[in-house]
């Protein structure tokens, strides 16, 4: 099973849309959704995973799970209930997230040093949810250290999770390379056998070497690839010895993101937003480096729509649905407006 990571700030329901359609992935993760003292309204969920209005699916048929991140137990259980009733596929649980602001709020990574509390908000969400409802959680090995990484697994696996994702790094490390995958083989074999909670690595797989080998290390049939899907869009095809995605498969998408995006996204960010994708892409397609060279220094949306019309003369048929969705995503998230958040 190959798993699209969330990443706050890249990975959002646009950049889902458009990777999923070239195909290889089984399942995605969102974004973070913010829980603190408050049950949110639907409007909240929708926007962070717009999917809840396709079923939980991404067009292209792949299901979604939303990630909530918090550190309040029946709070998060209350959000969990609330979220549950719009059909997402799971409720993942955030424990890795190294932001600074986000750890300072005491969320994200911060709570690695708290098995304990790690284990109440795993309970709480497992019996506020239905049990059809799969429930997971994703870890990095650590804080500041990874001494503990043992010990907040066997929290979330004792509390009833279905699934752990662990990101083979701590807080401290960031994403800078080496992952230690060896740390994921360790906290896997410490769980009793039987225990049924798959384990599923992340962290440094840029390739389908890198694939094969983390699932050496790890023992994980499952991986869970961020950075190295935005960077190769097809690498997930590839992995599947599918043949991969080359550019002439991942054009006709920027058009796409492009639309989707520009319904998200204030104007003045519109141009950042496709170069930062831009960036990932020229590390494994030269075509991608031409692209980024030409629209560099062009912060103006109407001069990168000439440039896409120029380059992908024949946009693609579906344009009108994606409209149609954001449209209808928009309409239920006005309707909303009234719900008022209810204290937790």
């Amino acid at each position: 099973m190959l798993l699209l990571a969330p990443m706050e700030g890249l990975l959002d329901a646009t950049l889902r849309d458009v990777i999923t359609r070239i195909g290889g992935i089984d399942r995605c993760v969102s974004e973070f959704i913010r829980v603190t003292n408050t049950v949110l309204p639907e409007r909240a969920f929708v926007r962070v995973v717009p999917e809840l209005l396709n079923g939980g699916y991404t067009r292209a048929g792949v299901p979604v799970r939303a990630q909530l991140l918090g550190s309040d137990p029946a709070c998060l259980a209350d959000n969990a209930a609330r979220l549950a009733g719009l059909g997402p596929h799971g409720i993942d649980l955030n424990f890795g997230c190294p932001a600074k602001t986000v750890n300072q709020s005491r969320g994200g990574a911060v709570l690695l040093d708290e098995p304990e509390l790690i284990g109440r908000i795993v309970s709480a969400v497992r019996r506020a949810v239905p049990a059809h409802v799969p429930v997971s959680a994703k870890m990095r090995l650590g804080f500041n250290d990874d001494s503990r990484a043992e010990e907040c697994a066997h929290a979330i696996a004792d509390a009833g999770a279905d699934e752990l994702v662990i990101h083979a790094r701590t807080k401290a490390h960031g994403y800078r390379p080496p992952a230690y995958w060896d740390r994921i083989a360790q906290v896997r074999a410490s769980l009793p056998a039987g225990r049924g909670m798959p384990i599923i690595a992340n962290g440094e797989i840029w390739t389908v070497a890198d694939a094969k080998r983390c699932r050496e290390v790890t023992g994980c049939d499952a991986l869970m690839i961020g950075r190295g899907m935005v960077t190769d869009p097809g690498l997930a095809l590839a992995i599947k010895g599918l043949g991969g995605a080359p550019w002439g498969h991942i054009l006709p998408l920027l058009p796409v993101f492009w639309l989707q995006m520009s319904a998200r996204v204030e104007r003045r960010h519109r141009a950042g937003r496709l170069k930062q994708w831009l960036n990932y892409l020229r590390k494994r397609h030269p075509e991608a480096q031409c692209a980024f060279d030409d629209l560099r220094v062009s912060n103006d949306p109407e001069q990168i729509e000439v440039w896409l019309r120029h380059h992908v003369p024949t946009l693609p048929e579906d344009l009108p649905p994606a409209a149609d969705l954001l449209a209808l995503q928009e309409s239920r998230c006005t309707a909303l407006t009234a719900e008022i958040p209810q204290p937790c």
